[in-house]
């Protein structure tokens, strides 16, 4: 039997492969490519249960190499600048704030899994899950305080709310920058400055990532922070059930959400074609949709598949979350986050 391993190599060090082998071989490749070999470029979240790669490995007789440049926004900024001598040959994690620009640069190259429900830019990306990032609220403080939990963005800006919220930067914090669109959905271009400002006269509180957000600053988690309200999402309740209780301490603002859908694609100049089309089918696959809320926390794309049973009770997905076209956010992306910055830090 072939014995196939799993290996994660720095970003940088393939790409001196990949320029090393052009200068050898020329950029064609001739016929000495190693199509047994498969390069898997993701974002650093990337993670599958113990088995499912190995089991794809040994379906397949291809040996994944795992590439991880960084978040979502330093993956796309590493496939275009490694464009003519591409990291691998398929990615996942390239999400709708990025989906427009990775389409653009020409990185990508059209591909169409046949149990694929939603592709977008032209078949050039599979969407593969999703998540609602949400205000979440620790129901615990707002009882003890005798006060009416806010439910929109709009009451966010209340008085009565004064203090009491922590986001994440959107320069430096992919919850960030979904909280910043879902604003600019709700808002429009001509009004969401103005709810930034008002915002920000009410005390919100701005930290680079999410982990001091909800575990330092939020009351609702380990319950060591001030602050009741945190963007988070929408499944994040569903481990926030006490031991020996029923029901979470905490809960998502279901009318606060935007939806980061994360797709996997066929990257241009790929080596092993055939072998990054059939790992975007695995990713589709049952075992991989019934895998991913566990091991990603996100939802699976896919309708039907099972989840896990506190999510089914705990991890509801807002019924109509907060919207902005993934060309409107190339188009606008980096000035939005300059105003914003402008507005919110000074």
């Amino acid at each position: 039997m072939t014995t196939h391993r799993t290996r994660t190599v720095a970003a940088g060090f393939v790409a001196t492969l990949a320029l090393a082998a052009c200068s050898a071989t020329g950029s064609g490749g001739g016929g000495d490519e190693d199509t047994d070999v498969l390069r898997v470029v993701t974002h650093d979240s990337f993670t599958l249960s113990e088995g499912l790669l190995a089991g794809f490995e040994d379906r397949t007789g291809y040996t994944v190499e795992h590439i991880t440049p960084g978040d979502g926004g330093a993956l796309v900024n590493q496939l275009v600048l490694t464009r003519d001598n591409p990291l691998g040959d398929v990615v996942y994690g390239i999400d709708n704030s990025f989906a427009a620009r990775a389409v653009e640069e020409g990185v990508l190259q059209p591909y169409r899994s046949p149990d694929a429900t939603q592709t977008v830019m032209e078949d050039s990306l599979t969407a593969v899950d999703f998540g609602d990032v949400c205000i979440n609220v620790d129901h615990e403080w707002f009882r003890e305080q005798g006060l009416a939990e806010p439910q929109t963005l709009e009451d966010l800006t209340d008085p009565a709310y004064a203090d009491l919220l922590v986001v994440t930067n959107p320069a430096t914090s992919s919850p960030g920058l979904a909280f910043l669109l879902a604003t600019v959905g709700a808002f429009g271009e001509d009004g969401w400055e103005q709810y930034w400002r008002d915002l920000t006269a009410n005390g919100v509180q701005v930290v680079e990532g999410w982990s001091d957000a909800y575990y330092v600053d939020f009351s609702g988690s380990e319950g060591a922070g001030p602050r009741p309200l945190v963007l988070s999402y929408s499944s994040s309740p569903a481990a926030e059930v006490p031991d020996g209780g029923s029901a979470p301490r905490t809960g998502a603002l279901l009318d606060t959400c935007f939806r980061q859908t994360e797709y996997a694609g066929v990257l241009a100049g790929a080596e092993n074609v055939e072998g990054a089309q059939e790992f975007v089918d695995f990713l589709l696959s049952p075992e991989v949709q019934a895998d991913i809320p566990g091991s990603m926390y996100m939802y699976p794309v896919l309708d039907g598949v099972a989840l896990p049973q506190e999510w089914a009770d705990h991890a509801p997905v807002s019924p109509a979350p907060h919207e902005v076209e993934p060309q409107a956010i190339t188009d606008n992306r980096d000035q939005w986050i300059e105003t914003w910055t402008e507005i919110v830090v000074g």
